[in-house]
């Protein structure tokens, strides 16, 4: 592991001070960046995201995807906990904490608005970062990418009327724009660039052999594309810090501002992610899954697509709205917290082998 991977976490606490000092002390530059996008998708984070899972895309052997389906039990694994379970436990938290605990002290109106913000991040289940996930579990990158697409399909039908049920209204906006370009910016542009990229890879170490002797014929087939993606492996750990910092940038001042709502808001969906991840890696086991699959399956039940999140709560209540500050407060708790169920599956990767 170099310097990067092996203190991450470390990085990843600096940009997140560096992001909300920055976003205090220069948040007209912050608001310039913020204002870079289209349909609610921020096309610098787009870029910044798109340039941590390009490398994993090139990882994806198309001539494997097939055998996929001799191993149903992580999909169908991800497809329970994401369509299942994990909606409802955000639910379940969001009544139970600010209907019950935090009662006496927020307001009836900010309660409802938070426990909506909660609720639109448990029906979006994660399409771009979980790819990032993955690629530090060493999870299998053909199985995660049918697993995400699988993911995607399901939510452009089922998103809406699992979001009308539990927000118990009957007229709501989904952002249809928001969902098909994000699926386009973070699962079907990098998945064509990484296709491009390992062919043209593939087709020049195999011109390269023809010349060798065979002696040399015996070397790893794809060792063109493992070479080309360690090189591009700082890259999309420097595309992680950045995005990291702009995030954090982007929302500085309504953490600094609000700090015990933040805090409020951040416990029950702690919580809820940590509940899930144990949930699905509880059964993960149980079913006897390969490491490779059971982390990025767990990974993808856990995280959520808080783009998508987002536009739907300004959509639905406004800019300004409880729903929308707590959507925020989702993506301010992922990152973190991702990592450090990142760390607990590669140190419990003998539990499956």
């Amino acid at each position: 592991m170099g310097l990067f991977e092996r203190y991450l976490s470390v990085w990843v606490g600096l940009s997140i001070i560096a992001g909300v000092v920055l976003g205090s002390v220069i948040p007209g530059a912050f608001e310039v960046v913020a204002g870079l996008e289209y349909a609610h998708v921020n096309i610098v984070v787009a870029v910044l995201i798109w340039l941590m899972v390009y490398p994993m895309m090139i990882q994806i052997d198309f001539s494997s995807i097939k055998d996929v389906g001799k191993k149903p039990k992580g999909l169908a694994l991800t497809l329970v906990i994401n369509w299942l379970v994990k909606p409802f436990t955000m639910a379940a938290l969001g009544w139970l904490f600010f209907k019950g605990f935090f009662a006496d002290w927020v307001d009836p109106q900010s309660a409802n608005e938070y426990i909506a913000g909660m609720i639109l991040l448990g029906v979006a289940p994660c399409t771009a970062m979980v790819f990032v996930w993955s690629q530090m579990t060493k999870g299998d990158p053909n199985y995660t990418l049918v697993q995400v697409s699988i993911n995607d399909i399901i939510m452009i039908f089922a998103f809406a009327p699992l979001t009308a049920l539990l927000l118990g209204v009957s007229d709501i906006h989904v952002p249809w724009d928001t969902l098909l370009l994000s699926v386009v910016l973070y699962v079907v542009l990098p998945l064509v660039a990484g296709a491009l990229t390992r062919s043209a890879l593939d087709n020049k170490q195999r011109d390269k052999k023809k010349s060798e002797s065979n002696e040399t014929k015996s070397t790893n087939d794809h060792q063109a594309v493992d070479n080309f993606v360690a090189k591009l492996k700082p890259w999309s750990i420097i595309g992680l810090l950045a995005t990291v910092v702009l995030l954090f940038g982007f929302q500085a001042q309504s953490i600094l501002s609000q700090p015990e709502t933040i805090v409020l808001i951040a416990i029950p969906l702690i919580i809820q992610t940590y509940g899930i991840f144990a949930i699905a890696y509880f059964f993960a086991k149980r079913m006897k899954l390969p490491h490779n699959v059971a982390a990025p399956a767990c990974m993808i039940g856990t995280s959520n697509f808080f783009e998508l999140a987002v536009a739907v709560a300004i959509s639905l209540f406004g800019l300004h709205s409880g729903a929308a500050l707590a959507t925020v407060v989702g993506v301010l708790v992922e990152v973190p917290v991702m990592l450090s169920l990142v760390y607990f599956a590669n140190r419990t990767r003998h539990w499956f082998d």
